[in-house]
C-alpha cells in the first residue's frame, strides 16, 4: 500500500477506533501512526491493541508506528468547601497546602511543589486558564493571591503554572509503570508529557536505552526556554497546542508552531503538530473552514506529521475525519507553492560526510527529475536526513529493522521496506531498482537515486550516491 501523500497522519485509540476492524479501515484510510493515550488506558487494554495492530501491520505487509503517550504529572487542586466557590476580579484569596479545607476565603492545593517553587507575581491558571490568580506572598505552606480573571472553581481541577519551574519529574509512579508496560511490549515511540528542561528527556532516555523514540511534548513555556537542548536529546517533538495555549496567549501559538517545526526540521526530526485540528468532527461529519486551514497550514509548514486526538479516539466521525485530513494533506502537497514554500526552508547542510551526500542527492534527483530516492538505512539515520532535504521525489527507506521501519512510519515523505541484510553494492543496487518498480514509483527507463553506507551494515556511514536506471544493470 503507497500513500499519495508524503505528510504523515497520526490518529488516536479509544472507545469509538479500538477495535480490529475499525483499526483496519482506519490504516486503509490514511493512519500511518496509531497513538495510544495512557491517561484512559490500562495495561490489559494497551497490550490487546498493540497485538491488534502487529497483527494487522503483518497482513497489510506495511509497518504500523505504535505512540504511547504518558499521561505525566496533574496538577490540581483540593476540595473546596461547599464544592465550588466563584471568585469575584480583584478579590485576595488565600491558598494553602492542603487536601481540602472547612475556611470558606481558603483554596486547598495538595501539592507542596507549588509552594516551594512559585515567586512573586507568578501567574496560577485553573480549569484551563478560564480563571486566572497573581501571587501577591507566600509562606512555605500558604500563599496569597489576586483574582485577574474572576470565574468559577471547584473540586480538583487543573491548575497550570506557566511562569514557575517546577521541581518536579516529568514521569509519575503510573507513568514509569506504564513506560515498563510499554518497553515490555515493544511499542515504536514513547510520547513524554510535562516536559520544562532537558533532563526531563534525559531521564526517559535513559530507561528507554534505544528500546524506542522518545518523543517530547512541548507545551509548557519553560520547554519553550530550553527547546533547542530538548531537542538535542529527544528523537522528535510534538506541538502540543492544548497545553500551550492554556500557558500561553492563544495568539503566539501559531508563531510558537512554526518555529517548533523548523527547528525539528533543522535538526532533522521529526514533529507533529497536535491538539483540536478538526475538533468540530468530534460531532460532524464535516469540519469547519478553519480547521481545514488549520491543517493546511501545519503542512504548509512541512510538519512529518498532523494529529488526531478526541476525533478519532471518541468521536462519532473517526473514520471521516482521517479521510478529511488526507485529503488536506494531498491537496495542499499538490499546490506548487508547497514545494516553494518547502524549498525556501531548507538549511545548509551540516559540515559531515553525510549531510553532504544527502544534500547531492537532493541536487541530483531535481535536476535529473528522479522518480524516487532509495536509502539504505539500518538505524534510521540516512532516511532521517533524506526527510530533512524534503526532496520532490518520494523516498524509499530500505532497513533489515522492522522496528527501525515501525518508528520511520512517522517521518515526512518515508515509505519504508524491509528485507534481508545485503552483501555487496551490486545487490544494493539492484534490490533497489527491484523496489522502485515493485512499490510503484519509478518504470522501466527511469531514474532513481539510491544512497546508502560503505562499508555495508555499519552504522552512520552514509557515503554513498548512485544513479541507476529500471530496468538496466
Amino acid at each position: 500500500m503507497r500513500r499519495h501523500r508524503k505528510t504523515k497522519i497520526l490518529a488516536t485509540l479509544g472507545p469509538a477506533s479500538n477495535t480490529p476492524e475499525m483499526m483496519r479501515a482506519l490504516f486503509e484510510a490514511g493512519v500511518d501512526v496509531f497513538r495510544i493515550n495512557m491517561s484512559h488506558t490500562d495495561h490489559a487494554m494497551l497490550a490487546r491493541m498493540t497485538a491488534d495492530l502487529r497483527a494487522l501491520s503483518q497482513s497489510a505487509g506495511r509497518p504500523v508506528g505504535i505512540l504511547v503517550d504518558l499521561q505525566g504529572p496533574k496538577i490540581r487542586l483540593g476540595t473546596i468547601l461547599s464544592g465550588a466557590r466563584m471568585l469575584k476580579d480583584q478579590e485576595k484569596v488565600r491558598l494553602v497546602l492542603s487536601d481540602s479545607s472547612d475556611k470558606p476565603d481558603e483554596i486547598p492545593i495538595p501539592h507542596p511543589e507549588i509552594f516551594q517553587a512559585i515567586k512573586m507575581k507568578h501567574a496560577l491558571l485553573i480549569d484551563d486558564g478560564k480563571v486566572r490568580l497573581r501571587l501577591l506572598r507566600k509562606g512555605d505552606d500558604f500563599a496569597e493571591a489576586i483574582v485577574e480573571v474572576p470565574g468559577q472553581i471547584s473540586n480538583r481541577k487543573g491548575v497550570n503554572m506557566p511562569d514557575t519551574l517546577l521541581p518536579v519529574s516529568a514521569m509519575t509512579p503510573k507513568d514509569r509503570s506504564d513506560l515498563a508496560a510499554a518497553l515490555a511490549i515493544g511499542v515504536d515511540w514513547i510520547a513524554l508529557s510535562f516536559v520544562q528542561r532537558p533532563e526531563d528527556v534525559a531521564e526517559l532516555k535513559k530507561i528507554v536505552a534505544g528500546r524506542a523514540g522518545v518523543l517530547a511534548k512541548i507545551e509548557k513555556p519553560k520547554a519553550l526556554e530550553s527547546l533547542e537542548g530538548i531537542l538535542e536529546l529527544a528523537d522528535a517533538l510534538m506541538v502540543a497546542r492544548g497545553d500551550l495555549g492554556v500557558e500561553m496567549p492563544l495568539e503566539a501559538v501559531p508563531g510558537l508552531q512554526k518555529r517548533i517545526v523548523r527547528a525539528a526540521r533543522k535538526a532533522g526530526k521529526p514533529v507533529v503538530v497536535a491538539t483540536q485540528m478538526l475538533e468540530s468532527m468530534i460531532v460532524s461529519p464535516m469540519p469547519t473552514r478553519a480547521e481545514v486551514s488549520d491543517v493546511a497550514t501545519a503542512i504548509y509548514d512541512s510538519a512529518d506529521a498532523v494529529m488526531l486526538s478526541a476525533e478519532s479516539a471518541s468521536g462519532a466521525h473517526p473514520l471521516e475525519a482521517v479521510q478529511t485530513m488526507d485529503r488536506i494533506a494531498r491537496r495542499v502537497e499538490q499546490d506548487p507553492m508547497y514545494q516553494e514554500i518547502i524549498d525556501a526552508q531548507r538549511h545548509a547542510p551540516d559540515a559531515t560526510t553525510a549531510d553532504a551526500i544527502m544534500a547531492a542527492v537532493h541536487e541530483v534527483t531535481q535536476t535529473i527529475q528522479a522518480r524516487a530516492i532509495i536509502c539504505w538505512t539500518k538505524s534510521g539515520s540516512t532516511a532521517l536526513r533524506a526527510a530533512r532535504e524534503r526532496s520532490r521525489a518520494p523516498i524509499i527507506a530500505v532497513t533489515p529493522s522492522v522496528e527501525t521501519a515501525r518508528r520511520l512510519a512517522l517521518v515526512w515523505g518515508l515509505h519504508c521496506v524491509t528485507c534481508e541484510e545485503i552483501s555487496s553494492l551490486e545487490e544494493m543496487v539492484d534490490r533497489a531498482l527491484g523496489f522502485a518498480q515493485a512499490e510503484g514509483f519509478a518504470v522501466t527507463g527511469e531514474h532513481v537515486v539510491i544512497t546508502g553506507g560503505v562499508p555495508l551494515g555499519v552504522t552512520g556511514t552514509t557515503n554513498m550516491l548512485r544513479v541507476a536506471v529500471v530496468g538496466q544493470k
